[in-house]
């Protein structure tokens, strides 16, 4: 039988902080504040609506490329690519260059026909690429986003929200070479046909502390959009903001939103090592009654001060366990809740060996018990 117990945690770090008392004041339509490390959204602001997403699509295009081909193939342009609108590289039908090249394209200058050129040679059409990029979406656990094309131009059904736009982002900087290319500032390399220098349009990089990336965008629809994150010790944040605003004004804005949203987190928000309470269960056939267990391992949360003296943990075990038991051994499963929101699950292990009785010593045990319940 399998009993839950609730507890309050032992935090290790305690640390003053503000209660996140006061939201981030954003133009923007849709935005969200995510933990790179969890994906667990901190503050959102309509971060579940379906937005144009515009060039920010280029975040999972660029995973893409990344997991499914090798920066140094050599991508041959298509009759396609140099058929892309505004911001492009005007690549040539015939042109020749290397996958890792029209990467930096891709992510620093946000170009279109490249990224048509890099969903042809991955995908082998922009139709067949666009489904990889649905189906890594799922595999994320975005919850409402397709891609219908891989430079995020305005088209039918292409959308996605703030939170999985962060999501996305939060999973695309675990990449060093995502990370390398998009925090690249300037690079120049030359293809069979021509040179070209590129210099990165992500203006987050030398104006915010700790800035990681990540990607631009605008279209008509999208309005300007900014997917941002930056590394602070031990925390890393994404940050989304989807239609900060149209012309310079909006331009302007998706900067000083992502601003507000970066500092917001990182002002009210700390990481604390969870460690659980002492656990003792009962113990048949062994010499001693009970024994300990414990967490297998701390658990990193990022929490405000509200929800640091709100957390707690349901351990699931049995009533009892049978000897032996061996250091290590999983016993059971604890889960960390802030209210009602469940944060995080360890294994509970035996902290120690535990040898099972032998045939004597196990009917002197019975014998002695049977003894003192009768003389008692």
């Amino acid at each position: 039988m399998i009993k839950k117990l609730t507890f309050l945690f032992c935090i290790i770090f305690s640390v003053n902080c503000l209660a996140a008392e006061n939201t981030p004041e954003v133009n923007a339509i849709s935005a969200a504040l995510i933990d790179a490390d969890t994906g667990r959204v901190l503050w959102g602001k309509n971060e579940d609506k379906p937005m144009a997403m515009a060039s920010t699509t280029k975040i999972m295009t660029a995973i893409i490329a990344l997991e499914n081909g090798n920066l140094k193939d050599i991508v041959t342009v298509g009759k396609n690519p140099p058929l892309a609108p505004p911001v492009k590289m005007h690549l040539q039908k015939g042109e020749e260059m290397t996958l890792e090249q029209l990467m930096y394209a891709l992510l620093m200058q946000s170009s279109n026909d490249a990224a048509v050129a890099i969903a042809e040679h991955i995908g082998g059409s922009v139709e067949g690429f666009c489904a990889m990029m649905n189906g890594k979406a799922k595999e994320l656990g975005c919850k409402d986003t397709v891609f219908e094309t891989p430079n995020g131009l305005d088209k039918g059904n292409h959308h996605s929200t703030a939170e999985d736009m962060a999501l996305i982002g939060a999973y695309a900087i675990k990449n060093e070479d995502f990370v390398r290319i998009s925090n690249t500032r300037s690079i120049s390399f030359k293809s069979n046909k021509k040179s070209y220098s590129i210099t990165n349009k992500n203006r987050l990089l030398d104006s915010y502390e700790g800035a990681v990336g990540i990607k631009t965008g605008f279209t008509g629809k999208a309005g300007h959009c900014f997917v941002g994150a930056a590394r602070r010790g031990d925390v890393t944040l994404v940050s989304v903001v989807l239609a900060s605003g149209w012309g310079s004004a909006g331009k302007s804005r998706k900067w000083s939103d992502t601003r507000e949203i970066l500092n917001f987190g990182f002002e009210n928000y700390k990481k604390y090592s969870i460690m659980g309470d002492d656990i003792v269960i009962n113990v048949d056939k062994a010499e001693t009654d009970t024994t300990g267990l414990k967490y297998k391992n701390s658990i990193e949360i990022l929490m405000d001060e509200e929800e640091k003296n709100s957390i707690t943990c349901k351990n699931e075990l049995p009533d009892r366990i049978t000897a032996p038991v061996y250091e290590g051994d999983v016993i059971g499963k604890g889960s960390i809740f802030i209210g009602d929101n469940k944060v995080g699950e360890v294994d509970i292990v035996a902290c120690e060996d535990v040898e099972r009785l032998g045939i004597i010593k196990s009917f002197g045990k019975v014998m002695e018990g049977w003894i003192m319940s009768v003389c008692s």
